[in-house]
């Protein structure tokens, strides 16, 4: 019975290179003179920090430029607030989001039962979802049909197997 899974994941090595990237264009930029702004990546999140509100936004928008060249998906990435640091500059936590949850699970469980396909069905194991079917030409229907939605996370096809 061939079988597929549908994971969410971001190649954490891409997103270092980018910030790395990201952080010497705002060392050499004209712009950024000045305001002490830098990103810094843990596995989880990223922090921006800057002097201004202002900058704080254009070192974002450096950020998603770089990201979006090095082919990480914006959807994995979760914003949030603009927070006063110390001294009068501001700082923003961006989450890093891996994995299928269990709310997502269930939309696309229920994605793929609206599909009326026969023989197909899909169970959450962690933090994937396997899909299993009678025919090749269903499961890549599946695919198909998973890609023209928007399910709010980057989502991946692998370990397809007849």
């Amino acid at each position: 019975m061939p079988t597929f899974d549908v994971v969410s994941e971001v190649d954490h090595q891409e997103v270092r290179n980018a910030v790395d990237q990201a952080n010497r264009e705002a060392g050499t930029r004209f712009d950024f003179k000045g305001t002490d702004s830098v990103i810094e990546v843990t596995t989880e999140e990223l922090v921006l920090r800057s002097a201004t509100e202002d900058r704080l936004r254009a070192l974002h928008q450096v950020l998603e430029e770089k990201l979006v060249k090095r082919q990480v998906s914006l959807k994995a990435l979760d914003d949030g607030k603009v927070e006063e640091a110390s001294k009068g500059a501001v700082r923003q936590r961006i989450a890093i989001r891996a994995g299928i949850s269990s709310d997502h699970a269930k939309r696309l469980n229920r994605f793929i039962k609206e599909l009326n396909l026969k023989g197909v069905t899909s169970q959450a194991q962690g933090d994937q979802l396997r899909v299993a079917g009678k025919k090749r030409d269903d499961l890549q229907a599946v695919i198909q049909g998973l890609k023209g939605e928007d399910f709010g996370i980057p989502l991946q096809f692998t370990n397809f197997r007849d």
